[in-house]
């Protein structure tokens, strides 16, 4: 199999920062080829090099693409050549229909006239190639994000891709939807059509991986062929964090402590569908020191439970108590719930866990503002020196706390979320999906973490979408279904196989 792509010596370089330093990377034509790394590591870069967002001129180093010598100028030169990069965040525009997505830039028409006939019925062809029934007339803001995934990857097709580029494909899909993207990639790789894929999920890649290339630092550091020998996480995970990692999940002492939170009866209402309950009669609780999971499919009603709690943020007609040490806690928006002793960590932590524009210094602050100031007036020398503390705690990989968070990578964005809320001093931290999309060097630490706390005497309430995750993690885990808790499990009693038979028997 001959190489579609070769990278030699890739260096790029922004002020103070060398982000690629003489990368290589081969992908043969028709492969899947995977590309992991760390946050940070310099692969989302590398694609960008490639596609044309950093074009000919603004790096060092060769790219060949087709045994030709490749020097895109923008990402529209790249798609001329069948380079299609779909990102993390899709570049979708919601309120247009698929037709209109799928040949955005692209239209179908003839003297400035648009074919609408040929548009649908192009459109429903490459529906078909990935597997969606819906019209091409369906507006975009009405699918589901693993259907938009699908849209993407058509709007792709569209352009006779030949090397497709997937950064992040399933990190917000059920697993349900990603095991249907996954089985697409395997088709069009039938197909002919070469992929290159960026992921954390190292089962994924193991999957569907014929080649997988680790960078870690800005450097390539190891190329494997499954061809060769099979390739296991544990190589990966290696080559990753460059040493070995014998226990995913670090270990810590399990002991519960006091009733730390209990809440009864919880009631919630779909806040724009007063007929609709979404939460019904929710009652759990959290001791101190315990790491307590909530475990369910999407759409189970995980995370409306947890931001109904947490001032009720989400729902109406929300009912039901919240007892805190003991104590009836008022809970009824958002800074009594920081004062009842509650914190946060949104699933989203780029649209509503921080301010990307803000330095770390102001965003480490932000659900604490009287702990750095004095009569109303903020005294900007402890809110830095309470940032330094943290970014050292953290280990938040940065020069400066004075840094932007958006110029962060994942990881170190996830540890400036919790502790915006650590500084704030909670008595119970609720967690949603505190490690999506980050890399297994960056989960390790921010378990690390949630044990530190556990042993501090706080109260977690974790819920992910990744079971080993929970059962790795935590001392008790509810199960939730269709917006109620089906079932309760200790650490002991619980397998992915119990915690599904409790979801589809309910």
């Amino acid at each position: 199999m001959s190489a579609l792509l070769e990278m030699r010596s890739i260096t790029k370089t922004f002020p103070g920062v060398k982000a690629l330093d003489e990368v290589e990377l081969t992908v043969r034509e028709g492969e899947i080829h995977a590309l992991v790394g760390e946050n940070g590591a310099g692969k989302s870069t590398l694609m960008k090099v490639l596609s044309g967002v950093y074009p000919a001129g603004s790096y060092d180093g060769e790219i060949h693409y087709d045994g030709q010598l490749a020097q895109f100028r923008d990402i529209a030169d790249s798609e001329r050549q069948g380079i299609i990069i779909i990102h993390q965040e899709l570049a979708l525009v919601p309120l247009l229909s698929i037709a209109e997505n799928l040949f955005l830039g692209n239209e179908q028409a003839r003297g400035g006239i648009i074919n609408w006939q040929s548009t649908f019925q192009q459109t429903e062809k490459l529906l078909r190639k990935v597997g969606l029934k819906e019209a091409p007339s369906t507006l975009v803001d009405k699918l589901g994000v693993g259907k938009q995934q699908l849209v993407e990857i058509a709007k792709a097709l569209s352009k006779e891709v030949r090397l497709l580029i997937l950064d992040e494909p399933t990190a917000a899909l059920s697993e349900s939807d990603s095991q249907a993207l996954l089985d697409l990639m395997l088709e069009l790789k039938a197909e002919g059509v070469t992929c290159i894929i960026i992921s954390h999920k190292l089962n994924e890649v193991r999957r569907v991986a014929d080649s997988v290339t680790v960078i870690r630092d800005g450097t390539t550091v190891s190329t494997m062929d499954a061809k060769a020998q099979p390739i296991t996480e544990a190589a990966i995970v290696r080559d990753m964090v460059g040493r070995d990692m014998a226990h995913r999940y670090p270990e810590r002492e399990r002991r519960a402590g006091d009733m730390l939170m209990e809440v009864s009866n919880w009631n919630v209402w779909h806040p724009e569908h007063s007929d609709r309950q979404v939460i019904r009669d929710a009652t759990y609780n959290v001791r101190a020191g315990e790491v307590v999971g909530i475990a369910g499919l999407m759409g189970a009603g995980r995370t409306e439970l947890a931001m109904s709690l947490f001032g009720k943020s989400y729902g109406r007609n929300i009912s039901g108590e919240v007892r805190i040490r003991g104590q009836k806690a008022d809970v009824s928006d958002v800074p009594k719930a920081i004062a009842a002793g509650l914190a946060y960590v949104t699933e989203d932590r780029k649209s509503l866990g921080l301010i990307l524009e803000e330095t770390i210094q102001r965003n480490v602050t932000l659900a604490n503002l009287p702990g750095v100031s004095s009569a109303g007036i903020l005294n900007e020398n402890e809110e830095t020196e309470v940032s330094e503390r943290y970014r050292k705690a953290m280990n938040i990989r940065t020069p400066s706390v004075f840094q932007r968070v958006m110029n962060l990578s994942g990881g170190n964005q996830q540890k400036v979320v919790l502790s915006k809320w650590l500084f704030a001093q909670p008595d119970v931290l609720i967690l949603d999906e505190p490690t999506r999309g980050i890399d297994v060097g960056a989960k390790f630490e921010i378990y690390g973490i949630i044990n530190d706390l556990s042993a501090q005497g706080k109260g977690v309430l974790m819920i992910s979408s990744e079971m080993p995750e929970l059962l790795g993690m935590c001392d008790r885990i509810y199960v939730m279904n269709e917006g109620a808790l089906v079932g309760e499990l200790s650490a002991k009693d619980a397998s992915q196989e119990r915690i599904m038979s409790l979801i589809v028997t309910e």
